[in-house]
């Protein structure tokens, strides 16, 4: 208790708090456009359970992750090298949900640009039924990439475990306020579909070049998103202004 009030009475561990919870609510936009695209896919009572369980898992993984924060820095550490490069178990995981996060945005862009589009490659040649167990798989392992991401981004902002524990709930907290009205305006805005897949494609990228060390200022991705959501607004705008 005497620890927890020493935090609270020192004004560098509220700046920090602030700054931490900025970053989390931010890195979970990726997580929640993800589980908002996955989930509309499912027949609609389905959708807000599925929701509410893909968040619910993403606050479990990172609640788990703190728990584990010596080992979770450890995951840095260089396992291997090729060509020169060190690989860390961070990086590998990063350049992994990279790749799936590509394959996952490009297969859904393939399906809404062609809608005769047949078997997929990777379907083994039969059509692939979208199922809720298939659903809460595919959101747990990007929940689990996203997670240690984000704890990872916390240990390097922060050593006080509490901060970063009220940082996490409460970046989740916003997440799941924000999940239905997301996922219901992307439903209502099939265009809206298109520019969060293409978010995907670029976050993916980002991943893999974050795993083979290429680092990216996430201010750059962010802005880069800001710019194309506020030119898809005008572009709403402009149809609504048509139609009436």
């Amino acid at each position: 208790m005497d620890y927890l009030m020493t935090l609270a009475a020192d004004p560098t561990v509220w700046a920090a708090l602030g700054a931490l919870i900025a970053m989390e609510v931010v890195l979970g936009i990726d997580n929640l456009i993800f589980i908002s695209i996955l989930t509309n896919k499912l027949p609609e009572a389905q959708r807000a359970r599925g929701r509410k369980i893909g968040i619910g898992l993403a606050l479990i993984l990172r609640l788990g992750l703190l728990s584990t924060v010596a080992i979770i820095v450890q995951l840095t550490a260089p396992v291997f090298s090729v060509l020169g490069k060190a690989f860390s178990w961070r990086d590998i995981i990063l350049i992994a949900g990279g790749l799936f996060l590509v394959w996952k945005a490009t297969k859904e862009i393939h399906h809404k640009v062609d809608a005769d589009h047949g078997p997929d490659v990777f379907d083994g040649g039969k059509a692939a039924a979208v199922t809720f167990g298939g659903v809460i798989v595919q959101i747990l392992l990007l929940d689990l990439v996203f997670s240690i991401d984000s704890i990872i981004t916390a240990v390097g902002m922060t050593d006080h475990i509490p901060v970063m524990v009220i940082a996490v709930v409460f970046a989740v907290l916003v997440m799941l306020l924000a999940a239905d009205p997301l996922a219901s305006f992307i439903e209502r805005n099939p265009t809206i579909v298109m520019l969060a897949l293409g978010f995907l494609l670029m976050i993916g990228g980002t991943l893999i070049g974050e795993g083979f060390g290429a680092h990216v200022p996430k201010g750059y991705i962010y802005a880069a998103m800001a710019f194309s959501a506020a030119i898809e607004g005008l572009n709403m705008l402009s149809r609504r202004r048509t139609k009436s």
